[in-house]
């Protein structure tokens, strides 16, 4: 009678990986599968919602308040859409003004050279998809790298962890796309800013999805 022999128990590998990837035996960054994103994913405090806005900059303008976390969609009669965004982790913040020159839903994902060089595990292509760290859809910003987009882990939003690209919760990635088009002017704040001009103090106001998109 030959010997039963119980198969060691696998150890978990201590192995760091990116946002949005996984730890594996067979391959250490192997994309996480996303659980569907939902609304109820992102707390009241992050959920988009219309503002005040007293500022200079004209409908249809998109406004990165970077140190605030906040992207703000300048719509007509003195108000202004407030979005929770994920920004630059220290050191990968930038600020400018660029025009919006591309649009992209379930857009593929190229990490630039720079990137790859810093994170060489990195896929060198993905296609669009859920489990696309780009989400949804995707604002291209001038001819830069950076790009206002979605995202495969709603966790990120409201935190400084991105490469300089402006990330959004899907469903509100969705909802900027469809309000907004090319050509359109996109202000990035600095992290040394103190807010955005003409943004009045926060009150009661209607939620987003009581207002009707629309194109600017």
């Amino acid at each position: 009678m030959g010997l039963s022999v119980a198969p060691a128990a696998a150890e978990p590998l201590s192995l760091f990986a990116p946002d949005g990837y996984a730890t594996s035996r067979i391959d250490p960054y192997v994309r996480a599968e996303p659980e569907p994103a939902s609304r109820a994913e992102l707390p009241a405090r992050l959920q988009r919602r219309i503002v005040a806005y007293g500022g200079p900059e004209a409908a249809g303008t998109i406004i990165v308040d970077t140190p605030n976390t906040h992207l703000y969609l300048v719509l007509d009669g003195g108000r202004a859409l407030r979005y929770s965004i994920g920004v630059g982790r220290e050191g990968f913040t930038w600020s400018g003004v660029e025009r919006i020159t591309r649009m992209r839903e379930w857009p593929d994902w190229t990490p630039p050279p720079e990137m790859v060089r810093r994170q060489p595990y990195l896929p060198r292509f993905m296609a669009g998809g859920p489990g696309n760290p780009m989400g949804a859809r995707a604002l291209y910003l001038g001819n830069t790298v950076y790009r206002i987009h979605g995202t495969n882990d709603p966790t990120t939003i409201g935190k400084r962890v991105s490469s300089g690209c402006i990330r959004l919760d899907n469903e509100d990635v969705k909802d900027l796309f469809a309000r907004v088009k090319t050509g359109a002017k996109v202000v990035v704040m600095p992290m040394s800013s103190r807010g955005v001009a003409g943004i009045a103090p926060e009150r009661p106001a209607r939620t987003a999805s009581e207002s009707t998109p629309r194109v600017y």
